[in-house]
C-alpha cells in the first residue's frame, strides 16, 4: 500500500509539471532560445555573432529564492556571423577555437531578485577552457516563483565580458575588448 501511494505521488508530481522537492525545474527550449554577442568594431560600429544552439536547465527553489541552479550550454560550432571571413575568424584559433573548445557554458549559482520578475544571477562563464566570474542581469516574463505548474516562462539576460580574459586577444586595434552578450531562453517545465 505504501508503494502504491509513493507511485501515485510520483505520477501526480509528473502531471503537475515543474514542482519538485528541490524546487521548480525547467529545461531550455533550444528551438525558441538564442544568444547573441556584440563587440565594438573599428571604434565606430559593431559586429555581432549569433549562437542559435542553446541548451540547459534552471532550478528555482520557492522556499529559498536566492538559490538557483542555472546551467546553460552554447554550441560554439553553430555560431553565425554576418559574413564568411568573420565566421571563419570567430570559429578559428584566435577566438572561439571551436575544434578544441566546442562549447561555451554558464553556470549560475545564486540569484538576487530586485523585483518579482528581475534580478542578478552570479555564476561562472567558461569559454576556451577559461572560467571567469560573471553576473547576468535577468528578466522573466512573469514572476518565476509564482509560476503555475506546467507553465513555460521566458528569461532574457545580458552581461558584458572582457574577451581578453578568455584568451581572445587578437585584432586589438580593430575589435574592442568588451563583448555585450544577450540571452533569450524559453523555459519549459520538467518533472
Amino acid at each position: 500500500m505504501k508503494l502504491a501511494r509513493s507511485a501515485l505521488a510520483l505520477i501526480a508530481a509528473l502531471m503537475l509539471g515543474a514542482a519538485t522537492p528541490g524546487g521548480l525545474l525547467y529545461a531550455v527550449d533550444g528551438a525558441a532560445s538564442s544568444l547573441s554577442a556584440k563587440v565594438p568594431f573599428f571604434g565606430i560600429g559593431s559586429r555581432s555573432a549569433g549562437f542559435p544552439a542553446v541548451s540547459g536547465s534552471i532550478r528555482l527553489d520557492q522556499a529559498h529564492p536566492k538559490d538557483i541552479s542555472l546551467d546553460v550550454a552554447i554550441d560554439a560550432r553553430a555560431l553565425t556571423a554576418p559574413d564568411k571571413l568573420t565566421l571563419s575568424r570567430l570559429r578559428g584559433e584566435k577566438f572561439f577555437w571551436v575544434e578544441k573548445y566546442p562549447a561555451v557554458r554558464f553556470i549560475g549559482r545564486e540569484i538576487s531578485f530586485t523585483s518579482p520578475t528581475s534580478g542578478s544571477v552570479r555564476g561562472e562563464l567558461t569559454a576556451r577552457g577559461v572560467t571567469q566570474p560573471v553576473t547576468l542581469q535577468v528578466t522573466f516574463d512573469r514572476p518565476p516563483m509564482q509560476a503555475l505548474p506546467g507553465e513555460a516562462i521566458t528569461l532574457t539576460g545580458e552581461t558584458k565580458i572582457n574577451r581578453y580574459e578568455y584568451g581572445m586577444k587578437s585584432y586589438r586595434l580593430i575589435v574592442g575588448k568588451w563583448v555585450n552578450i544577450q540571452l533569450k531562453a524559453r523555459l519549459v517545465p520538467q518533472a
